[in-house]
């Protein structure tokens, strides 16, 4: 599986600015001369993170970019995990991801789960309820967004549902750029998968980039610094396999264990 992740410049509160940056930058991965099987785009990627109120912004049942992500999934004959967008709906704005497949039918939807409160997330968006799998070209999925990234059981939970590849977009900021990469390490390393992240660039350079591609070892496979970029790589995915074979964690789990009440010794 080759997967191209668009680091773009998200411009905030500009949906038409933003559309146009994304078809270029997807144009330029798709003429390269090996072009991907996956394009990843960053979080709110319509309207920047995040235009207040957001409900002005928001795009009425992912309508529009639904009809642009499945367009574009069309044109190229290539499977897009369509970051995220400002969903209106009836319960509020949700933080949506779309994942179209190459013949642009929507294969997936997935509500961020983990609302961020020190910015504020939680009084604009409404939070997902339910965690999604969904195939890419017969290879087992799975999607997180951002702040997600802080949650292990969600990862522990996805691979063991059988996911091999993650895709996690974001709008990460610059000043907690080594957690990001830390903790993208190991998501890869402790749940034996491989880790696409999809980081939003800025021109201001508030946003951290450092989209990154980590196999089921942490090891990088592909990098960007600040920029607006194209990150590509291929997910070597026998090697997974491989290093399940040798060392699979999850033949050692113990779910019960982990939801049995802590014992307070010494009181």
């Amino acid at each position: 599986m080759r997967v191209s992740l668009i680091q773009m410049n998200v411009t905030l509160a500009d949906e038409a600015a933003n559309t146009k940056t994304l078809l270029r930058l997807a144009e330029e991965a798709m003429t390269a001369a090996e072009p991907p099987d996956v394009l990843v785009l960053p979080e709110l990627w319509t309207t920047g993170f995040y235009p207040r109120p957001i409900a002005d912004y928001a795009d009425a049942g992912g309508a529009r970019a639904k009809a642009a992500l499945s367009a574009l999934a069309a044109r190229y004959g290539v499977n897009v995990v369509g970051g995220t967008i400002a969903r209106g709906a009836k319960g509020g704005v949700y933080n949506t991801c779309y994942i179209f497949g190459r013949d642009g039918a929507c294969l997936a939807s997935y509500d961020k789960s983990h609302l961020f409160t020190p910015s504020g997330e939680k009084r604009d968006f409404a939070a997902g309820e339910r965690l999604v799998t969904f195939l890419l070209d017969g290879t087992p999925c799975g999607i997180a967004v951002c702040y997600d990234l802080r949650f292990p059981a969600l990862f522990s939970a996805l691979a063991r549902a059988g996911v091999e590849v993650l895709f996690l977009p974001a709008a990460w900021p610059l000043v907690r750029l080594a957690h990001w990469q830390t903790l993208l390490c190991a998501r890869a390393i402790e749940n034996q998968i491989f880790v696409c992240a999809c980081n939003a660039a800025s021109a201001d350079e508030s946003l951290a980039g450092h989209s990154a591609l980590l196999d089921p070892w942490g090891e990088t496979l592909g990098e960007a610094g600040l920029a607006e970029t194209i990150v590509t790589a291929t997910l070597p995915l026998a090697r997974r396999r491989a290093i399940k074979q040798k060392l699979d964690v999850f033949d050692d789990w113990r779910a019960g264990l982990y939801e049995k009440p802590v014992v307070q010794a010494n009181r």
